[in-house]
């Protein structure tokens, strides 16, 4: 990409696409395209066959997604599987017949199955099952990995996937009943002191090892990798550590400075035993994370609690 080159970053307004678009305009980038849902609906193949058509942007971020913790997986599987297909059907397609130059496709770790082997690695994606909490978003973000992969084989373009551990950062979603790990404990941790709670709950057992990426490195590894690859290449990127929910939770709760008691409910689930990507692909490329899991947490503790009178109804 040049300083010049047109942009279209979709999910603009979420955890990745947010930090996407700060990381372009930091570094310079003027010539950014982004649209609310109100503007454009990317259910609506048509309407987005149209706007691709008419603004006719060289690179494309893909990180317009429905994304959730395990609750949220659980109560809204249509909606996971179904607005995740439809966007990124939509725009794969029309990115493709809009001659789009190259395009990055954001991926989770979700995909992989629940028993895969560790640290997994690109190419056990189909070796198994997927987590039951989260099937119906781990079928449809495989989906759209694979129609990058095609698309890219068939017609010669620079598509690319590039999957993710557990993401975090400033932005996030704090909604209890909805959000992924790190926000959630944040939440609780932090209002169980203000409250003076003696004690919050967890769910799970506490040993389920998750891996973690502060968003900000998200969005570099995005705009570093977009023009390193040839095409249709899946591309793990992450930190290559992981912790357990025990473990990282009593980093929140030392971050929080809350002195009260973390109780796990082993009757709720654990989700996959472990997450933990391979990224020697990755390093071959010489991309690092550059912030820690405990300076991230900090920072992201920090908006929370400025944020708080938005964030924490």
């Amino acid at each position: 990409m040049n300083k010049d080159s047109k942009i279209y970053v979709a999910g603009h307004r979420g955890l990745v696409g947010s930090a996407i678009v700060r990381m372009l305009r930091y570094q310079g980038y003027k010539n950014i395209i982004t649209r609310t849902h109100s503007d454009l609906d990317l259910t609506r193949q048509k309407d987005v066959e149209d706007f691709l058509k008419k603004k006719k942007p060289e690179y494309v971020f893909l990180a317009a997604a429905r994304v959730g913790g395990i609750l949220a997986n659980i109560e809204r599987p249509a909606s996971f599987i179904y607005d995740n297909l439809i966007i990124q059907s939509n725009i794969i397609h029309s990115a493709y017949i809009s001659g789009v130059k190259r395009l990055l496709y954001v991926s989770s770790s979700c995909s992989y199955p629940r028993l895969c082997s560790q640290p997994m690695k690109e190419d056990y994606i189909l070796d198994g099952h997927p987590e039951p909490t989260n099937e119906y978003y781990a079928v449809a973000k495989i989906a759209g990995m694979k129609m990058v992969e095609a698309y890219s084989r068939e017609y010669g373009l620079s598509f690319i996937t590039l999957i993710f551990p557990n993401l975090f950062g400033p932005g996030d979603n704090f909604d209890i009943t909805s959000s992924h790990v790190i926000p959630a404990l944040i939440r609780k941790i932090y209002e169980a002191k203000i409250n003076k709670s003696p004690e919050i709950e967890i769910w799970g057992t506490g040993k389920a090892r998750r891996e973690f990426l502060y968003v900000d490195d998200v969005a570099d590894a995005c705009l570093y990798f977009i023009d390193k690859c040839k095409g249709g290449e899946i591309l793990n990127v992450g930190s290559g550590n992981d912790i357990t929910i025990k473990d990282l939770a009593g980093i929140v709760k030392e971050i929080a400075a809350y002195k009260g008691s973390l109780v796990f409910n082993t009757e709720k689930p654990d989700g996959m035993p472990r997450k933990l990507l391979d990224v020697s692909r990755m390093r071959k490329f010489a991309w690092r994370p550059k912030i820690s899991l405990e300076e991230g947490i900090k920072k992201t503790l920090d908006w929370y609690i400025s944020n708080y009178h938005t964030t924490g109804d």
